[in-house]
């Protein structure tokens, strides 16, 4: 079995994966729509670089952080990226009217997406301490 630690840097790394490349086809349908396009305003720009950097940083925190904190910050990095999808994926179409040019396939990236961060969340709240303590005292008397 694989560690704990390396099996969730590698859902983030999925997880990382499909919400830029769900990015880079919302960007194609809308540089292909007869809408016009209008510049995000700078706190919107600054949102998402915020929230994208959630998963870039988990990456790294997966591997870094000893078990109590990493299992934590999983935790609420997952419930948060999945609100946030949700949010973006359902209520904003509600608020403004407007579905995305990209809709149906953003529904397909925030399923994966959901799944993923949900699959985390479980990931995490399972992770018990005797396994993430036993690993990662080996892993610090083999770097001694």
């Amino acid at each position: 079995m694989h560690d704990m630690k390396e099996r969730l840097s590698l859902l983030w790394l999925f997880a990382l994966l499909t919400y830029l490349y769900a990015d880079v086809v919302a960007l194609f349908a809308v540089a292909g729509s007869p809408n016009s396009f209008e510049p995000l305003p700078g706190w919107a720009l600054m949102a998402s670089a915020v929230v994208m950097e959630i998963p870039i940083a988990m990456i790294l925190a997966c591997r870094m952080l000893p078990f109590r904190a990493n299992r934590l910050a999983n935790i609420i990095a997952g419930i948060l990226l999945t609100l946030v999808s949700g949010v973006l994926t359902f209520v904003a179409p509600l608020v403004t009217g407007e579905r995305p040019p990209a809709y149906p396939e953003y529904l397909f990236f925030a399923t994966i997406e959901t799944v993923c961060t949900v699959w985390i969340i479980w990931q995490a709240w399972r992770w018990r301490g005797a396994e993430g303590s036993v690993r990662y005292r080996q892993s610090e008397n083999s770097a001694a």
